[in-house]
């Protein structure tokens, strides 16, 4: 980059900055800095997810699990519950924002990120990072059921949100490396094939696996209408509304192209798994009366629709179907806002956000159809 200040030496400075401050703080005040900050916001709760506890208490150096509420604890005991809290979201915003920095100098560097090709070669791994979550849900599943899961403490961690972005990002990381390697030494047509092929490798070992679970054992089943109704239903929508718009306002779609037609997709992929699984599964044959609903948006738009909505309609169509509609204006409205001015002037800064935006749509979409479709 030609900033004055946003290149890559301050970066890596700010970044092992950060890193010392908070390794010199854990041991200097290790009760403030470790024990109420670090532990209490982002290594308990995943901790805690990862023994499948619901909250863990940290007193006296020693950590103690629990299955249900977190009883009254001694004011010097730290509490860990499983999930995000108001301090965490934040602090994964920040780092999140910081590490795109990050991605963008390095892809400066590696003179990758302006040709869309990249965009299509990362959508098997935003798959692939969906689907690698629901490994670690089928191991909990496994410890319900008094099995010993395949992977365990302290492995299970890296399949946990949020280190699990992390996980996805070395390997997608490892595959950009090495299909710029393979394309120097011209042993495969383009980085953009190598990367593709990568990306549906990895993703079709984590199907296989799920898919094996799912003959070999009895707390995994295989639901596949549920597959084929959530990918059915989404693929019709966005193509649909992508067609709607070619017709009567082509500009929205101008400056993506076809990236428009498939973040569509990636959110109404996320947007049918969650209506689907809310309020379908009765009629699909699913034994579970359904999943409740995790993200905080999502939860919101059910509780209006339930209180504005009569209950006679509510029986029939659902109340998370507003949901679906505001996931895919939302994706219109990403679409519209990438004009052919934005890719003009800034590319790679185009193709890098939209990546994003498809991620946050593919991630968790696909994590709950592979839920449903597995029965877990």
């Amino acid at each position: 980059m030609d900033s004055e200040y946003l290149n890559e030496r301050n970066w890596l400075a700010a970044f092992f900055g950060a890193v010392t401050a908070l390794v010199g703080g854990s041991l200097l005040a290790p009760k403030a800095v470790y024990d109420q900050f670090i532990w209490r916001y982002f290594w308990g709760p995943v901790y805690s997810d990862a023994k499948g506890a619901a909250c863990a208490v940290r007193a006296g150096g020693e950590t103690t699990l629990y299955d249900g509420t977190c009883p009254p604890v001694a004011e010097s005991a730290v509490v860990a519950e499983t999930g995000y809290t108001t301090v965490s979201t934040v602090g994964y915003m920040v780092v999140l924002l910081f590490m795109m920095v990050g991605v963008v100098l390095l892809l400066d560097r590696l003179d990758v990120g302006r040709d869309p090709r990249l965009f299509f070669s990362l959508v098997p791994f935003m798959l692939f990072g969906g689907a690698l979550r629901v490994v670690e849900d089928a191991s909990d599943r496994a410890v319900d059921a008094g099995v010993e899961p395949v992977i365990s403490y302290p492995l299970n961690t890296l399949f946990i949100s949020p280190v699990i972005y992390v996980t996805v990002f070395v390997v997608t990381l490892g595959a950009l490396l090495a299909s710029l390697r393979l394309e120097s030494r011209e042993a495969v047509p383009d980085r953009y094939t190598a990367l593709t092929g990568m990306g549906a490798g990895v993703l079709g070992l984590t199907l296989a696996y799920l898919f094996y679970v799912s003959m070999t054992t009895d707390y995994v089943r295989l639901y596949p209408q549920i597959l084929i109704v959530d990918v059915g239903l989404a693929s019709l929508l966005a193509y649909l509304i992508y067609e709607w718009a070619d017709r009567y306002e082509p500009s929205i779609h101008a400056g993506t192209g076809k990236i428009g037609l498939a973040i569509l997709w990636a959110h109404a992929i996320d947007g049918v798994a969650n209506v689907v699984a809310a309020d379908w599964l009765p009629e699909l044959g699913h034994p579970s009366a359904g999943y409740d609903a995790k993200h905080v948006a999502n939860r919101a738009i059910i509780d209006i629709t339930e209180t504005v909505q009569p209950e006679s309609l509510s029986s029939v169509v659902g109340t998370s179907w507003p949901f679906l509609i505001v996931k895919l204006g939302v994706a219109l409205g990403i679409v519209w806002v990438f004009d052919e001015q934005i890719f003009e002037e800034s590319p790679r800064y185009a193709i890098l956000l939209l990546i994003g935006a498809a991620a946050v749509g593919l991630g968790p979409g696909t994590r709950d159809i592979l839920r449903v479709t597995f029965g877990i």
